[in-house]
């Protein structure tokens, strides 16, 4: 299968998940700034004073950047979403991802390119057309099935419908990551209930809780067969991708702007692995299996299909994440050797033993994993350095002073945070 057409977006959400993502191989990259995005209290979140940062080590590696400001915005803040605006263009921003179409006709203004977010959920040729004058590429609801995307697409290619920037218009669809229980994520539940709006980019993610229901009157509680009754598992569509492609998406997007950079570098890994197997034919269910099995290291709250097959929705069966594996810090890199390839390492918070597996993240080094095969202290090989201690190691490639190393092992319990 050809997938030469295919990019595969990433999210960032710092430094240290941008270069994950620029190393494992995204084709373009989508970020947030300040306030007016929809991972605004996120707490991995970029500052406009990012900006400049952000789009040199994007251009530098030859890829994309996109801006996404698709929160509902208001009056009193459109002067402020102008500069940012124009910051954008100043900057080489390749594409605004935007709902509202005041930032839109801002973008019009000034000759910026337009993707349409999965906020407006667009789900039919009609409303795709009706928006086609207006940008270049769609993000389609996440309600839509592949069926119904495949027939978006077919009318797409019959009537030859072109975008704004006279090319064929792309459709963009959630390949991977957390899915809402809300119509494509346009929830009122935080904002009911604490005044703080989703889709100000202030998600309290209430739905993730477990609820019970109670008879008013008697006082009698309804035990569920599943309390998490408001929180549907995760995307996965890794198992699935050449029906993705086949429909006519040709743009995969990772969710998870909010993540840490070990899952955007995981994710990222293993769809461009599969990517780069359906073109070499190598696309399997026994390669599937084993990025299946990477990609449930990282935060996941259960992986299915989503919407795509048509068929009724997985729900997570517990509270926070389901990843196999969680980090522990060890402590910084307090040298790095180059002649040699050697890290120092202080064990601050925790001891390391050869065996274990580590990744070290840095806002330039992006994430680096390995196992321990020989560990030295003092130059001596030993086979634990105790807490306190300093040590030493061999990579395959450069770290960074005050980059962090963390100790990566199987999760004993659920995971609360990314």
């Amino acid at each position: 299968m050809d997938t030469s057409h295919v990019e595969l977006l990433a999210p960032a959400g710092c430094f240290p998940s941008l270069t994950a993502a620029i190393n494992a191989g995204a084709d373009a990259i989508y970020f947030g700034l300040g306030n007016l995005n929809m991972r605004s209290v996120a707490r991995r979140s970029f500052d406009v004073d990012d900006l400049p940062e952000i789009m040199s080590r994007i251009k530098e590696a030859g890829i994309k950047g996109y801006l996404a400001l698709n929160t509902v915005v208001y009056d009193n803040e459109l002067d402020k979403a102008r500069t940012i605006l124009t910051h954008a263009k100043e900057q080489g921003v390749d594409a605004i991802i935007l709902a509202d179409m005041a930032i839109l006709q801002i973008c019009k203004d000034l000759d910026l390119p337009v993707h349409l977010s999965t906020q407006l959920s667009i789900s039919n040729y009609e409303a795709l057309q009706f928006y086609t004058p207006h940008c270049e590429r769609i993000v389609l609801a996440r309600e839509c099935s592949l069926t119904k995307i495949r027939v978006i697409h077919e009318q797409i290619q019959s009537n030859q419908l072109l975008g704004n920037t006279g090319r064929l218009m792309e459709i963009e669809a959630f390949a991977h990551g957390a899915l809402c229980i809300a119509t494509s994520g346009r929830c009122s539940m935080s904002l009911f209930h604490e005044g703080l709006s989703a889709n100000r980019g202030a998600c309290r993610q209430l739905c993730r809780r477990s609820y019970k229901v109670t008879d008013s009157d008697t006082g009698q509680e309804m035990v569920l067969d599943n309390n998490f009754v408001f929180s549907p598992s995760d995307i996965a569509v890794i198992d699935i991708l050449d029906q993705v492609i086949s429909s006519g998406v040709s743009v995969l997007k990772v969710e998870g702007r909010g993540r840490a950079p070990e899952y955007v570098h995981t994710v990222i890994t293993a769809y461009r692995k599969a990517l780069t197997a359906l073109q070499e034919d190598r696309y399997n269910k026994e390669f599937v299996e084993e990025l299946f099995t990477d990609l449930k290291t990282v935060y996941n709250r259960g992986l299915s299909t989503g919407y795509y097959l048509g068929k009724p929705q997985e729900w997570s069966k517990r509270y926070g994440s389901k990843a196999t594996h969680t980090k522990t810090i060890v402590g910084p890199v307090t040298n790095f050797f180059t002649k040699l390839n050697v890290a120092e390492i202080h064990a601050q918070a925790a001891p390391i033993s050869v065996g274990d597996k580590f990744a070290i993240i840095g806002p330039t080094t992006g994430v680096l994993e390995g196992t321990i095969t020989d560990l030295r202290v003092d130059e001596k090989s030993v086979e634990t350095a105790p807490q306190g201690c300093r040590f030493s190691i061999k990579l395959p490639s450069r770290v960074r002073r005050s980059d962090s190393f963390y100790h990566m092992k199987p999760a004993q319990e659920p995971v609360k945070q990314a």
